[in-house]
Parts: structure tokens; C-alpha cells; sequence
């Protein structure tokens, strides 16, 4: 697991709802933590591209609704620079299932990954078809 070299702001805070872009049965996801946020008081914990959350399953088969589980959130729509000066936007707020390792629990993944995403999460890019 690396660094993201990208200005990349987290504009995902608790309580936001993502796509689950994987084939593991999950449609709608949660978050509920952010994995390896400090921040300042009172102030809500947000995640970015790249970043593990906790989240809770909202939508999808009955035998993962209400599951509490670990994601990496690999497209957000807000928008970020990279070093090179490029604007990247993506349609929506996606994320992937995984385990703590990082290890995704869906076979492929539905659209592209973030390249930040790919970097930092060897397996998320071993299973993403598209990277941008």
C-alpha cells in the first residue's frame, strides 16, 4: 500500500452512499468509518479515491444486506488534479468489497478505477478491466 501522489480532496464524508462496482452481491453501500482518518473535532470523517471505509451493504442479496464490511472507493465525482495538471471526473461514487488486506471479494469490476486507486491496491487493479 502506497501513498496517492494526486491532490486528490475527500469529498465522500460518513453517511454517503456509493455503487458497489463489483460481482460480490452488494448494490448500494454505506459509510460508516473511515480506516486511518484523523482528523479534528467534530468534524465528520470523509474519504477520497483510494481510501478504505468501512461501509454497510444497503442493497443486494439477502445474504449480504446488512453486512458490515470493508471497501475501497475507486471513482468519485468530485473532481481532482493530478501532478501532470489533468482534471479527472468521474459519473459516480463507486466503490469495491474487500477484506483488510485489500484482497477484492468480486471476481471483476463494473466501469474504470481511478489510477490512484490501482496504485495503492495491488489486487483492486489486477481485477479492474479498465484503469484511468
Amino acid at each position: 500500500m502506497r501513498g496517492i501522489p494526486a491532490k486528490a480532496t475527500r469529498g465522500l464524508p460518513v453517511g454517503a452512499k456509493l455503487v458497489c462496482a463489483d460481482n460480490s452481491g452488494a448494490k448500494l453501500l454505506e459509510i460508516i468509518a473511515v480506516i486511518n482518518y484523523k482528523g479534528v473535532h467534530r468534524r465528520l470523517p470523509a474519504a477520497g479515491i483510494g481510501d478504505m471505509v468501512v461501509v454497510s451493504v444497503k442493497k443486494g442479496t439477502p445474504d449480504m444486506r446488512k453486512k458490515v464490511m470493508r471497501a475501497v472507493i475507486i471513482r468519485t465525482r468530485r473532481p481532482y488534479k493530478r501532478p501532470d495538471g489533468t482534471t479527472v471526473i468521474f459519473e459516480d461514487n463507486a466503490a469495491v468489497i474487500t477484506n483488510e488486506k485489500g484482497e477484492t471479494k468480486g471476481t471483476e469490476i463494473k466501469g474504470p478505477v481511478a489510477r490512484e486507486a490501482a496504485e495503492r491496491w495491488p489486487k483492486v487493479a489486477a481485477t479492474a478491466s479498465i484503469i484511468v
